[in-house]
Order: structure tokens, then sequence, then C-alpha cells
């Protein structure tokens, strides 16, 4: 049983006259206690590819399923639910609410659930490095500061699937090695089936994964359907 599956998904987007073709028939599978890197030069498809698996942008062509539920091409509430309940995202930017604080952005989703943990919270910022930031607000945070706590929000809730975009940006490699650490915790964790999908151009952190696959100009280096068993 894979907790994502990918097929066939296409992205196209249009400027004028001109387009960009984000995503070429990319398939994907990933099964529970699996942490998959995506590598790729800037603008290969990486962050297309994680925000159309998160449902914030819905491809043009193919199927993306979470957890057994279809999420593209469904209406914005369904697929909000859905990425609610299951996805933890973790974009480059924008992950944070700049009126809350470290500890209350990393409580924010779990409170809308109706299951906040402030001690998961607490803990899960000690291990990134951030148990002193608790109470600065964004504005305060210095870049990879920003990364790891946007992290620890994606990760808070306990979704099914973590889903980042380089998480260990602007940190030295002992806080890498720490904040890959925490990532592997969460897949391998025995509350529940869990797996991670993050893009990054770190090679360190690409040989913490149980498998690394490369986009090229929105396609599969190897023309690989990333399955598992691949």
């Amino acid at each position: 049983m894979s907790l994502l599956q990918v097929h066939d998904v296409y992205r196209f987007y249009h400027v004028a006259d001109e387009e960009t073709r984000a995503l070429r028939g990319v398939s994907l599978s990933v099964a529970p206690g699996e942490l998959v890197v995506l590598l790729g030069r800037s603008g290969s498809g990486k962050s297309t590819l994680l925000a159309s698996l998160a449902g914030l942008d819905d491809p043009n062509g193919g199927q993306i399923d979470i957890a057994g539920a279809r999420m593209s091409r469904r209406p914005e509430a369904w697929r909000a639910e859905l990425r609610a309940e299951h996805i933890g995202v973790m974009l480059q930017s924008g992950n944070l609410m700049p009126h809350l604080t470290v500890l209350d952005n990393a409580l924010l989703t779990g409170t809308l659930l109706g299951r906040p943990d402030e001690a998961r919270a607490r803990d899960l910022l000690q291990q990134v490095g951030l148990g002193y930031r608790l109470h600065a607000y964004p504005s305060q945070l210095s870049g990879g500061e920003t990364a790891r706590a946007g992290l620890v929000a994606a990760l808070t809730h306990n979704p099914a699937v973590l889903l980042a975009d380089e998480p260990t940006a602007e940190v030295d490699a002992e806080t890498e090695d720490r904040v890959a650490g925490v990532i592997e915790a969460f897949v391998t964790q025995r509350d529940g089936p869990h797996c991670a999908v993050l893009a990054t151009h770190s090679t360190r952190l690409a040989r913490r994964a149980d498998r690394v696959l490369t986009l090229h100009d929105g396609r599969w280096q190897d023309d690989s359907d990333a399955s598992p068993s691949a």
C-alpha cells in the first residue's frame, strides 16, 4: 500500500504565448516508512511537484492520491480538508503566520483540527534547536530558523505525509544532521504509517534518504516511474 500515489501528472503554465511544461508525465509511489529526496536544478519541477502533491496547485493531467483519497481535480475545500488531515507542508516561504509566535505557529494546524499538542510542539522545537525561540515572531528569526520553525509547524499535528521544500536551507552541517534526524524519526515512528518527500539541493540530506530521484525539465531523469521497487 502506498501513502502517496502519483500517476502520469502534467502541469503547464502559460504567460501570453509562452508555455512552460513544469511537469511532463511524472509518476511516483511512496510507501509507508519511506524517505524520498527529490534532486534537480532550479526550474526542474521539484517545487511544482510538491505543490501539486499538497493540493496547493492542481495538475492539468494525471491523478494524485493521498492516504487512499484522491487529491487532484477536487474542489478546493476538499483539498484543504485532506491536506489538513493527512499532510504536513513546508514550502520555501509562507509557512508561518507573522502575527503568531513560533510555538503558536507550530500548534496552529492541530488547533484547527481540534487536537493541539503543545508537548509535541515544544519537543520538536527543542530537537531542531529552537527551544529558546518559542516566543519569538517570524520577523525575528534568521533564514535557517524560519525554515526549521516551518518544518516543526508541518510536523506537530503528526500527519501521514510530510512534503518539505529545502528543509535544511541556510543551516550548518551539524544543524542539517539534526533536522534530518527529526525527519527520519517522523518517518519511522510506530504510531501510524508515515512517509516524507523532500525537495533539496543538499547531497548531504540526500545521503539519508531511502530513495533519491532526480527531476530534469519536468521528468524523471532516468524515465523511471519512481515506484518503491525502482
